[in-house]
């Protein structure tokens, strides 16, 4: 089934809205996109100052929904995110004071500055959207996606992902600095303040909704999924690697798939989607070897030697 026309001017504006603040990052803005329309959360990992934090409040302010933001720091409790119980004297029972991750949209700002204790706090949050709390378990407002920012990991104050946070995103970005020309288009927009705080809502989260249910239905052929195998596959199998990616991963890279064939106007998953998709799904779940390490080998350059190893559908017309 086509994509409708509705779908597509709501993906438009949308990325109309977010390219108007964040500027010179078209493609990194098609992958948060992807992320949300995917239902899956994105960790954004760069040096502090280039845009991490204004790039997803521009993504909430676009869309009429609920929007909140955790500073993490080293004193942030679990509790400060999920929600407590307070006790009421006067009804002498206990009532659930919801955290801020009782919304659509959350930010976790600087995430790994937070402890792993407090980092833990949002395992089930990110795989079962819902916060049990005193044994009550409390669901997620829907759509639900969780945004977290994180300076590299050699900075001072900061902790490392645990491994099974890492594999709950569906996808790790950087934004690098901008190039001479954008740098400068960047200075002459902020003369009057923050251009985000001029977004106006372009979408519901309804609609989102809705759209999250459109990629389901996103065709991908047999073939394309075993590439798909195959690449996670061969990150288990590679030499430098010691802990490939998970099932979990080739879920997320499907998903992914579905929803960028989505955005490029298209109701089936390319073997090429899979490919552009595979460093930014995959990296980051991949742990590399302790020598691997010391010979400056990095997870992205496992991941696309693998791209350029694995044999790619082509379908033959006769």
């Amino acid at each position: 089934m086509p994509v409708s026309s509705e779908s597509l001017q709501t993906i438009a504006a949308l990325r109309t809205n977010l390219e108007s603040c964040i500027l010179g990052k078209a493609f990194e803005i098609q992958l948060l996109l992807t992320a949300l329309l995917a239902e899956g959360h994105i960790l954004i990992e760069d040096v502090p100052g280039t845009g991490k934090t204004q790039m997803i409040k521009a993504l909430a302010r676009s869309m009429s929904g609920d929007y909140r933001r955790v500073q993490c720091n080293p004193d942030i409790l679990p509790s400060d995110i999920t929600g407590v119980s307070v006790f009421h004297p006067r009804e002498e029972r206990f009532f659930f004071r919801p955290g801020p991750v009782m919304t659509n949209i959350l930010l976790a700002d600087e995430i790994n500055r937070a402890t792993t204790k407090t980092q833990s706090a949002l395992l089930e949050v990110m795989e079962e959207r819902n916060v049990t709390v005193d044994g009550e378990t409390y669901e997620l407002p829907k759509p639900f996606m969780l945004c977290a920012t994180q300076n590299p990991i050699d900075f001072e104050g900061t902790y490392m992902l645990p491994e099974a946070q890492l594999d709950r995103f569906m996808m790790k970005i950087s934004l690098g600095y901008p190039d001479a020309a954008t740098e400068r288009n960047l200075l002459l927009k902020h003369k009057q303040g923050q251009p985000v705080d001029q977004l106006q809502p372009v979408t519901r989260m309804d609609n989102i909704a809705e759209l999250q249910k459109e990629v389901r239905n996103v065709f991908i052929d047999e073939a394309v999924a075993d590439y798909l195998l195959n690449i996670v596959r061969a990150t288990r199998k590679h030499p430098s690697v010691m802990l490939g990616a998970s099932p979990r991963a080739s879920l997320s890279l499907m998903m992914a798939g579905k929803a960028y064939a989505f955005i490029q106007q298209r109701d089936f998953v390319l073997p090429d989607d899979i490919k552009v998709l595979s460093p930014f799904v995959l990296s980051h779940r991949i742990i590399l070897r302790p020598e691997s390490r010391l010979e400056h080998v990095s997870a992205e350059s496992v991941v696309k030697q693998i791209l350029q190893q694995v044999h790619v559908p082509v379908a033959l017309e006769r």
